[in-house]
C-alpha cells in the first residue's frame, strides 16, 4: 500500500484492518523515535495498535491546512499549515506565536523541533510553568509573601519544582497553612486582655496561667496527701518517702532533675497542709517550676508570700477557671504558639500566594498546548515512516530501512540485513522458527553495553555457520559491535545448496568414518607395540634368571618361548580370504559396470536418475520450505503482531544477504604461490584410471561387438556372439 496523498492519511480509518499487515508493534526495540511512539501509545502501554495509529493520523490532520506536507517528513512546522479555521489549530498557532514571543523571535514563520524539545529549560526561565508549584522566587520582590512562603515549607514541607531546581509549595499545602493560621487566629481572638474575668491579670494572665499548668497536677498530689495526714497523723509516715526508697535513691548516682526524685512529693508532708514556696524543704526537681509559679502566678494573684496554703491554691484555681477552659480549646497546631501580630502578618499574604497559585496553574494549559505542538512536529515528521512500516512494509521490500532493522550483520563472507533485535533469544527461538529461515542468534558487545540480535542469512551456504564463531554487527547509528553466535537454526538457503548437501553430508560422514577408524587403528597399533615390549621385556627378565641359575644342572625348568614366524611367510588362510573377497567385490563391480555399459546411448539418463536419486528429495524439501520463508514468525517472536504472509523468495533472500563480490574495476590474482601442488598428480590419477577401465572393458570383452574387428580382442567370439542360435524343431 502506497500513501500518496494526506487524503490517505486522514481516512485510514475506513481501511479494512485485514488488509494492514501489522496489528500490533513494541514501542521500544526498534529503529524509531520512542518520544513519537510514547505520544502515539495513548494508553502507555509499550505497544502501538491500530486504533492509537488512526487516532493520530486524524489528530494531526484535523490541525493541519493540508494533510499533504505529512508526506514530506519535515520537522519544521510552517505557522501558516496550521488550520486557523479549527478552534484546535488555531490554539496551537497562538501558542507557537507565544513561544516565539519568548524566544525573542516574534517575526519568525516556522517553528522547528528544537525550538521545543527542550520544554524544560524554556519553562524553567518562565515564572509560572503550569505545574502548580510556587517557590520563593515565584514571589520575587514580595518579602511578606516570601516570609510566608518560608513558614509553610518549614511546617508543612515542599515539594520539587517541575521545571526549577527549587523547591516549593503547591495548593494543598498553602490551604492547610492558612485553615491552620486561621483558627489560631480566631483562639487568639477569644482572649480578650480587656476581659477582667477571663484576663484578671491582663496579658500576664497567660504567664500565670501557663506557670500554674506545669505544676497543677503536682500541687493536686501534695494537697490531697496533707488532708489525708491531716485527718490521720498515722498516715504521716505511708504518705511520706519511706527509707526503702531513700536507701534505693543513695544506691545509684544521683540527678536532681531524674524521674526517681520529681516521683517525690513536692514537700514533706504534714497535717499543716502548707506548700513552702522558697527554700530547701521543695522537691530539688521542682524547685525552679515552683518558684517561676510563685512569681508568675502567686504573687500578681495573692500577694507575694513564703507559702501557699490549699487555701490559696483553691483561690488561684478559681481565678484562672475561665481562661484554663480557654487554653484547652487551644488549636493543636505549629500556628498556636505563634503571637497574634505574626500570624496576621501571614493571613494578610493569603490572597497574594493563592492568586500567584491560579496565575501557575493556568500556565498549564500553555503547557498542555506546548506538548501538542510537539507531538503535532514530531507527526508531520514520522508519522509516514511509521505507516509504510505498520500498515504497509514499503519500508522494508524496497529495501529502505524497515524501523525493525536492527542493522548489518558481517560474517562468513556475507552482509545480512535482515537483523532483529530481540530480548529473550530462548523464547524468540520458539517462535522464530517456524519462520523455515536459517537464523543466527548472536550476542553483541560494545564498550561494556550488550545487545542481542537475530539474523537472517538468506542466501549462501550454511557449511561454516556455528556456535562461537564471530562477526562485525553495524547498527542503524553506524556503530561498530562484537557478534558472536550463541544458538542457530538451520534451514535451506537455496535449491542450489540443497542440491549438493547429500554429497557435502556423504563426505563429511566418510571423513568422520575414516578418522574413527584411524583413531581406533592407532589405539590398537600402539597397544599391540606396547603388548609386545611388555612381553620381550619379560622373556628378557626370564633368560637372565635361567643363566643366573646355569650351575643347577640339566634337571633345571625350561622356560617355554613361542616359536618366532619365519621372516617373509604370510597365512595362507589370511591370503586365500582376501582374495575371495576381492573376487567378489570385482564380480559386482564388474557385473554393475557391464550393466551399466549396456544401456549405450542411455547411460547419462542413467546417470540423470542417479543424481535426482540423491540430490531430488534434498531439493524438493528445500523448495518446499523457500516458499514456506516468511518474516512474520520472526516479527511476531519480537512482539509485533504481524497480520500478513510477510514472503520472503528466493530474489529477495538474495538482497537480504548479499555475497562477496570483487569491487568493478579490480581484479583478482588468480595465481596463488601458495596453492597446493596436486593439480597435475589429480589429472593423471584420472587419466590412468580411465584408461584402466577402458583396458578392462577391451580385456573382458565387453566393447568387442562395438569395436571396429581390427581392435576386437577376440574376433571369432564377437562373430560367433553375433551369430543367432538355430531354434530346436
Amino acid at each position: 500500500m502506497i500513501f500518496r496523498t494526506g487524503e490517505d492519511i486522514a481516512r485510514l480509518g475506513e481501511l479494512d484492518q485485514k488488509l494492514w499487515v501489522a496489528l500490533a508493534c513494541p514501542t521500544r526495540g526498534i529503529d524509531f523515535d520512542a518520544r513519537t511512539l510514547d505520544l502515539i501509545d495513548t494508553d502507555g502501554d509499550g505497544r502501538v495498535r491500530p486504533p492509537e495509529v488512526v487516532a493520530a493520523c486524524e489528530w494531526v490532520c484535523a490541525r493541519l491546512r493540508n494533510p499533504d506536507v505529512l508526506l514530506q517528513g519535515s520537522d519544521v512546522l510552517t505557522l501558516d499549515d496550521l488550520d486557523t479555521g479549527n478552534p484546535a489549530g488555531a490554539r496551537l498557532r497562538e501558542e507557537a506565536r507565544r513561544l516565539l514571543q519568548i524566544q525573542g523571535r516574534p517575526d519568525a514563520a516556522t517553528l522547528t523541533l528544537a525550538d521545543i524539545a527542550d520544554r524544560g529549560e524554556l519553562l524553567a526561565a518562565m515564572r509560572f510553568n503550569g505545574d502548580g508549584v510556587i517557590t520563593p522566587d515565584t514571589a520575587h520582590g514580595d518579602d511578606a509573601a516570601r516570609a510566608t512562603l518560608a513558614e509553610i515549607m518549614r511546617t508543612h514541607g515542599s515539594v520539587p519544582d517541575r521545571h526549577k531546581d527549587a523547591p516549593g509549595v503547591d495548593r494543598p499545602r498553602v490551604e492547610a497553612f492558612f485553615a491552620e493560621v486561621q483558627t489560631a487566629r480566631d483562639w487568639h481572638a477569644q482572649a480578650d486582655v480587656n476581659d477582667t474575668a477571663l484576663m484578671p491579670l491582663g496579658e500576664p494572665t497567660l504567664a500565670a496561667a501557663d506557670a500554674a499548668n506545669k505544676v497543677q497536677a503536682k500541687l493536686d498530689d501534695y494537697f490531697a496527701r496533707c488532708r489525708v495526714a491531716a485527718f490521720d497523723a498515722q498516715a504521716v509516715t505511708a504518705l511520706n518517702p519511706s527509707a526503702e526508697a531513700y536507701d534505693a535513691l543513695g544506691a545509684a548516682r544521683l540527678d536532681l532533675g531524674a524521674e526517681p526524685i520529681a516521683d517525690l512529693p513536692l514537700a514533706p508532708v504534714t497535717p499543716r497542709c502548707v506548700l513552702p514556696l522558697h527554700g530547701t524543704r521543695v522537691n530539688p526537681a521542682w524547685s525552679e517550676a515552683i518558684a517561676t509559679f510563685a512569681l508568675h502566678t502567686v504573687a500578681p494573684l495573692l500577694g507575694a508570700r513564703e507559702e501557699l496554703s490549699q487555701a490559696d491554691w483553691l483561690a488561684i484555681k478559681e481565678k484562672l477557671a475561665p481562661l484554663q477552659a480557654l487554653m484547652a480549646k487551644r488549636p493543636d497546631n505549629a500556628a498556636a504558639a505563634l503571637p497574634l501580630d505574626t500570624l496576621d502578618a501571614f493571613l494578610q499574604t493569603r490572597e497574594t500566594l493563592l492568586s500567584l497559585l491560579r496565575d501557575d496553574e493556568a500556565a498549564e494549559e500553555h503547557n498542555a498546548l506546548l506538548i501538542d505542538l510537539e507531538k503535532l512536529i514530531r507527526l508531520q515528521r514520522d508519522l509516514v515512516v511509521l505507516l509504510n512500516n505498520f500498515v504497509s512494509f514499503k519500508a522494508f521490500y524496497r529495501r529502505e530501512g524497515a524501523i525493525f532493522q536492527a542493522g548489518t550483520l558481517y560474517l562468513d563472507g556475507r552482509s545480512c540485513e535482515l537483523t532483529v533485535q530481540v530480548q529473550d533469544t530462548a523464547r524468540h527461538a520458539v517462535l522464530a522458527g517456524l519462520a523455515k529461515t536459517c537464523l543466527a542468534y548472536c550476542d553483541c558487545t560494545r564498550q561494556g553495553a550488550k545487545m542481542s540480535i537475530v539474523a537472517a542469512f538468506t542466501a549462501g551456504d550454511i557449511d561454516f555457520l556455528f556456535v562461537g564463531r564471530n562477526g562485525v554487527f553495524y547498527d542503524r547509528q553506524g556503530r561498530d559491535w562484537d557478534a558472536t553466535i550463541t544458538k542457530l537454526i538451520e534451514n535451506p538457503t537455496s535449491v542450489a545448496q540443497a542440491f549438493f548437501a547429500p554429497y557435502k553430508k556423504f563426505v563429511r560422514v566418510i571423513e568422520e568414518q575414516v578418522a574413527k577408524r584411524a583413531a581406533a587403528s592407532e589405539a590398537a597399533g600402539q597397544g599391540s607395540l606396547t603388548g609386545l615390549a611388555t612381553r620381550l621385556t619379560t622373556a628378557d627378565q626370564a633368560a637372565g634368571t635361567t643363566g643366573g641359575a646355569g650351575g643347577a644342572g640339566a634337571g633345571a625348568a625350561k622356560i617355554p618361548t613361542a616359536t618366532p614366524r619365519p621372516a617373509g611367510r604370510v597365512d595362507v588362510g589370511t591370503v586365500a580370504a582376501i582374495g575371495v573377497a576381492l573376487g567378489s567385490i570385482s564380480a559386482v563391480l564388474v557385473a554393475v559396470f557391464g550393466k551399466f555399459i549396456d544401456l549405450g546411448q542411455w547411460i547419462p539418463v542413467a546417470l540423470l536418475g542417479i543424481v535426482l536419486a540423491i540430490s531430488g528429495p534434498s531439493m524438493l524439501i528445500a523448495w518446499l520450505k523457500l516458499r514456506q520463508r516468511s518474516l512474520g514468525p520472526i516479527l511476531d517472536a519480537s512482539g509485533w503482531a504481524i497480520n500478513g504472509r510477510m514472503k520472503v523468495n528466493v530474489r529477495l533472500g538474495g538482497m537480504l544477504s548479499q555475497m562477496a563480490h570483487v569491487p568493478p574495476g579490480a581484479r583478482r590474482i588468480a595465481r596463488d604461490p601458495y596453492r597446493d601442488r596436486h593439480g597435475k598428480t589429480g589429472v593423471a590419477a584420472v587419466a590412468v584410471l580411465a584408461l584402466a577401465m577402458v583396458v578392462l572393458a577391451w580385456r573382458m570383452d565387453w566393447l568387442d561387438h562395438r569395436l571396429p574387428a581390427a581392435l576386437q580382442h577376440s574376433p571369432a567370439a564377437a562373430a560367433s556372439s553375433s551369430v543367432p542360435l538355430p531354434r530346436n524343431g
